[in-house]
């Protein structure tokens, strides 16, 4: 028997192209929402041709667009736009990512869309937000990392910034666009008018929200906050340490008693007792000695060893995986994090499971992502009851 997923009965329609609103998208087709995706016709989303290929495929793609429904709209013609206008009216949200301006350029904004469908919920992710000063230049990803604080706390303090190794700033604006959604939805179907309304999602402050306790630190303190490589500042301690095989061990212990432990476990009991390391300020002001300590002891220890060692002492600590390392670890494949799924052609291939794990209404794992239009007759013939004479016209002035 199927497990009936928390989100079916729900219709979104995305809009967005790439990263951002595609990796909401996704989120809300895991967990059993009617995931319509438009694509430009004969192009398709560009994510399509990113990175590693499989027969003429990005296997990214497959993953990001994992039981979604492709459609193909030229949103920049007339038709297309009165198909977007007559989706509008069948679903529940309307997911985007365009600059501010251009979906309203076209006639179906949230404006207009909102008065076809009142209860409707756009949700809109780009650079710099819907309003303000900067609301019309054009944004990316890594821009927004570095206007929103990240890049500049990134790296060591003697060379460049450098950035995360995966779209940080679009993942996080992406997994906001979904948070905004469902909170609209609540509030939606909670309301007598069961009123819709716009989730405006800035890329730059979905990078800055992550920021901890910067801004009071500058505000109150003056602070500016710089990069610290692999440590943590004012946290101690809480590092990456050279094991004697030439691997690398994170190790944080900066709870009380947790450094307690790992002092015992190393043969430094004598530190353990100290009472100028009784606390984190403590050890903070003595970081240096203190990490100094540890790498002595973890360069005499291959990294398994050590890292048994320390499990055994009930120490926070983990090896820096490669995804090699990930696709063997068994507790990834305990949890169902490495789902061997079946693509197109046949050959099995792993993918990431699904994230959050509920316990009564799962999401899961449907169908890989879908040719380019694969769903154009299931949408424009059943659900927009469009007769086939008409879609073939359409066509023809490349319209879908």
């Amino acid at each position: 028997m199927t497990t009936r997923k928390p989100l079916q009965g729900v219709r979104v329609l995305e809009l967005g192209t790439l990263v951002a609103a595609p990796f909401a998208g996704k989120i809300f087709a895991e967990f059993g929402a009617e995931v319509i995706k438009v694509e430009a016709p004969e192009t398709g989303d560009p994510l399509r041709n990113w990175r590693a290929m499989h027969d003429d495929t990005s296997v990214w793609w497959y993953v990001q667009s994992r039981n979604k429904k492709s459609i193909t709209v030229d949103m920049r013609k007339e038709e297309g736009q009165d198909l977007i206008r007559s989706l509008a009216k069948e679903v529940d949200i309307v997911i985007e990512n365009f600059r501010p301006g251009t979906l309203e350029k076209w006639g179906i904004g949230y404006d207009v869309l909102s008065k076809l469908n009142p209860g409707l919920i756009m949700v809109r992710i780009s650079g710099y937000g819907q309003t303000g000063p900067y609301r019309n230049k054009p944004g990316f990803g890594s821009v927004a990392e570095a206007i929103g604080g990240l890049r500049y706390l990134t790296g060591y303090p003697d060379l460049p910034p450098v950035r995360v190794g995966v779209a940080i700033g679009d993942l996080t604006a992406g997994l906001y666009a979904v948070i905004g959604g469902m909170m609209a939805l609540q509030a939606r179907d909670k309301s007598p008018e069961k009123k819709g309304q716009m989730v405006d999602v800035a890329l730059y402050e979905a990078v800055f929200s992550l920021l901890e306790g910067v801004l009071p630190e500058y505000d109150l303190k003056g602070l500016v906050r710089e990069r610290t490589g692999s440590t943590l500042p004012g946290i101690a301690p809480s590092n990456t340490y050279l094991c004697a095989d030439g691997k690398y061990l994170v190790i944080g212990a900066n709870g009380d008693n947790i450094f307690k432990r790992l002092m015992h476990a190393i043969g430094r009991s004598d530190i353990a007792e100290d009472p100028r390391f009784a606390n984190n300020q403590g050890r903070a002001d003595h970081v240096t000695y203190i990490d100094q300590v540890i790498g002595e002891w973890t360069m005499k220890h291959p990294l398994k060893e050590a890292q048994r060692l320390l499990d055994e002492a009930a120490v926070p600590v983990g090896p820096i995986y490669s995804i090699e390392d990930i696709a063997e670890d068994e507790h990834y494949q305990e949890r169902g994090m490495l789902e061997e799924i079946e693509l197109p052609d046949g050959e099995s291939v792993k993918f990431p499971g699904v994230v959050p794990k509920l316990s009564e209404t799962p999401g899961g794992h449907e169908w890989v992502g879908p040719k380019l239009g694969e769903h154009n007759e299931e949408i424009f013939e059943k659900l927009l009851q469009l007769d086939p004479a008409v879609l073939a016209l359409l066509k023809e002035k490349r319209a879908i």
